[in-house]
């Protein structure tokens, strides 16, 4: 991966309070309305949060003279060099063109990223396996399930290159982040201007709902006005000094 500017711990942290719908309203705010990957959903919503650095892999249609068995023993075929790269706190994230007629990777390949440290997979292709990955403390991110071989529909050819992923252009080391509803992807240069701000309008919207339950019409209270985000300012600085 090119050399990239760091990210704090505190962002990391900031968009682990955050949810994706929270994170996609915060990029709408600053014109980006595509990131959100549609149609891809966790194998398993009890192990789905995280936030990683997208590490990035690139499939075209496969052809037959090339992609056979035999190909996947070059240490170097894309695919399997991209499960050896992914690494602590990297989210591998496919471009399978959407198709899912076949596989883009199975349970061992899973069980070695996450063995690896890498925090998720996502794939806009289906995966094999489903059964087992669906058990696996790990998110896994696909649009369907397949029994299919890779090699029948796909054939990888690059890592770390701009991609497209569900109709979201991702490039590497951009920000994924993923819960039950799915995955978005937040440039890398904007990550630290959307993290405080998304986290701070988590605990506004839980301060909203709580009005909304207690009865509170919409007008006034979701957008919040003047007197409303007073209220809030209160109930958050009591829950600061540990009241409730």
């Amino acid at each position: 991966m090119p050399e990239l500017t760091p990210i704090g711990p505190e962002v990391f942290e900031a968009l682990r309070r955050a949810s994706t719908a929270t994170i996609t309203t915060q990029l709408f705010g600053r014109g980006l309305r595509n990131m959100f990957l549609n149609g891809l959903l966790p194998m398993n919503p009890d192990h789905c949060r995280f936030v990683g650095e997208a590490v990035t892999l690139r499939n075209i249609p496969m052809r037959e003279d090339l992609d056979r068995l035999e190909a996947f023993r070059d240490p170097e075929h894309p695919q399997r060099k991209a499960i050896e790269t992914v690494g602590p706190g990297q989210a591998l994230v496919m471009d399978c063109r959407g198709d899912l007629r076949a596989a883009s990777g199975g349970n061992i390949l899973v069980t070695r990223m996450r063995v690896r440290g890498a925090v998720a997979l996502v794939s806009d292709g289906a995966v094999r396996d489903s059964p087992d990955i669906a058990q696996q403390p790990f998110p896994v991110f696909v649009g369907g399930r397949s029994a299919t071989l890779n090699l029948a529909v796909h054939h990888a050819v690059d890592i770390n290159v701009p991609i497209a992923c569900a109709g979201v252009p991702v490039f590497p080391g951009d920000i994924v982040v993923g819960d039950e509803e799915g995955v978005v992807v937040i440039p890398r240069h904007l990550a630290a201007e959307v993290a405080g701000p998304a986290a701070d309008q988590e605990d506004l919207e839980r301060f909203v709902l709580e009005k909304v339950e207690g009865g509170a019409a919409l007008p006034g209270t979701y957008p919040p006005n003047d007197q409303t985000l007073a209220e809030y300012e209160a109930w958050r600085a009591r829950r600061s000094d540990g009241q409730r």
